[in-house]
C-alpha cells in the first residue's frame, strides 16, 4: 500500500492464459520488431504527441504492431459543456492504448508511472495528469486538479479500481474522482473494456500483481487474434439526482459490469435507484453509438460460431469468466523485472 488510493488485488501473473494456440515464433518475432520500431517513432514525436490526432493516430500504430484489433465505442465523451469523466475497469496496460485509439482524453495516472519503460515515455509526451497517492493530505488537491481540467471542458480518462484485475467485473471502484465530477457538473462516462481472442472470452492480456512489462508483452505478442472491445455506456450525471460520490460510484460500477456487482455494492446503488424515483433520476444521456475504431487494422482470425465449451454467452458483450480456460503448459522466457507494480492507474 503506497497512498491512500492504492489497493491490492487478488489477481496474479498466473491469471493470465492464452484462450486459444499462440502465433509461430516468426510471428512473435516480426511484431516485436514492428512495435519496437512505433514506439521509437512515437517518442521522436517528443510535445506533438499530446496533439489529438497524432496521439490517437500512434496508439492505434502500436496495437496494430502487437495484432491487436479495437472495436466497439465510436465516441467517449458526452456533449458539450464541461468535459467527460470516464471510468473503466482495468486489466491491462494496453487499456490506455485502446482508450486513446477511440478518442484521445487526458489519462489521469500516479506519479510512478511516468518512469515506467515504453509506457512511461509514451504518458509523459501524451500529457498525462499525473497524481501523487503517497500523501493523504494531498488527495483533495488531486480532486480540485481534476475538477478544474473537467470544467475547462477537457475529458479525462480513469481507473477507479486503482489497481488490475484479470476480469471487468472485479475490483471496487474509488470514489475520490468522482467527487470531481459532481464539483465541475461534469458527466462520467462508464466504459467496459473486454479482451476475446477468436471470440473466445481471454486473460491473456491481463497485467496483475508482480507481472512485468516485460512478460506480459510476451504474452500480447504471441496472442493469436487478440481483441479489446470498447463498451460506451449511457453517461450518468448526479446533478438531478442529487447523488452523492458513493452513490455515483456504484451506478458506474453497475454498468461497467453489466449489472454485477458486490453486495455492498449494489445496495449503494440500490438505494440511488430507488431515491431517485422518489423524486428526481440521475439523467442518463443517449448510448454512444457503437463501430468499429477506425484507424486500427483487424488482423486478428475470424470467431468461431460456437462459445467454447462452459463460457455463457448472455449478452452481444460476453464477460470474461472467473477462471481463465486451460492452455497446454508451456515454459517462459526469463523474466527481467522493469518496475516496481504493475498498471496502479
Amino acid at each position: 500500500m503506497n497512498g491512500p488510493w492504492d489497493v491490492s488485488s487478488d489477481c496474479t501473473p498466473d491469471c493470465a492464459a492464452h484462450a486459444v494456440p499462440r502465433v509461430p515464433a516468426t510471428v512473435v518475432a516480426r511484431r516485436g520488431a514492428v512495435f519496437a520500431h512505433t514506439v521509437r517513432r512515437a517518442l521522436t514525436d517528443g510535445t506533438r504527441l499530446a496533439d489529438p490526432v497524432r496521439l490517437r493516430g500512434h496508439a492505434a500504430a502500436l496495437l496494430d504492431a502487437l495484432g491487436i484489433r479495437v472495436e466497439g465505442a465510436a465516441a467517449l465523451t458526452a456533449g458539450d459543456g464541461p468535459g467527460t469523466l470516464i471510468v473503466a475497469n482495468h486489466i491491462s496496460w494496453l487499456d490506455i492504448l485502446a482508450l486513446l485509439a477511440v478518442e484521445p482524453v487526458t489519462l489521469l495516472a500516479k506519479r510512478e508511472v511516468g518512469g515506467w519503460p515504453v509506457i512511461g515515455g509514451l504518458a509523459r509526451r501524451a500529457g498525462t495528469h499525473f497524481i501523487d497517492r503517497t500523501h493523504p493530505r494531498r488527495l483533495p488537491d488531486s480532486v480540485r486538479q481534476v475538477a478544474e481540467l473537467l470544467r475547462s471542458g477537457r475529458s479525462v480518462a480513469v481507473f477507479p479500481q486503482a489497481t488490475t484485475w484479470c476480469t471487468a467485473e472485479q475490483g471496487a471502484f474509488r470514489r475520490a474522482t468522482f467527487q470531481a465530477a459532481l464539483d465541475a457538473g461534469a458527466p462520467v462516462r462508464p466504459v467496459t473494456l473486454d479482451y476475446f481472442q477468436q471470440g473466445l472470452p481471454s486473460t491473456v492480456a491481463a497485467f496483475c500483481g508482480e507481472d512485468t512489462f516485460a512478460g506480459s508483452l510476451r504474452r500480447v505478442l504471441a496472442a493469436r487474434g487478440l481483441t479489446i472491445r470498447v463498451t460506451a455506456h449511457p453517461a450518468l450525471t448526479g446533478a438531478d439526482g442529487d447523488l452523492d460520490r458513493r452513490e455515483l460510484a456504484a451506478l458506474a460500477a453497475r454498468a461497467v459490469r453489466g449489472g454485477r456487482l458486490s453486495p455492498a455494492s449494489a445496495a449503494v446503488a440500490g438505494a440511488a435507484v430507488r431515491r431517485a424515483s422518489a423524486g428526481a433520476a440521475p439523467a442518463l444521456s443517449a448510448p454512444v453509438p457503437s463501430a468499429p475504431a477506425p484507424s486500427v487494422p483487424a488482423p486478428s482470425v475470424p470467431a468461431p460460431s460456437v462459445p467454447a465449451p462452459g463460457t455463457a454467452v448472455s449478452s452481444p458483450s460476453p464477460r470474461i469468466p472467473s477462471a481463465p480456460a486451460p492452455v497446454p503448459p508451456h515454459s517462459p522466457l526469463p523474466d527481467t523485472p522493469l518496475r516496481d507494480t504493475p498498471a496502479h492507474v
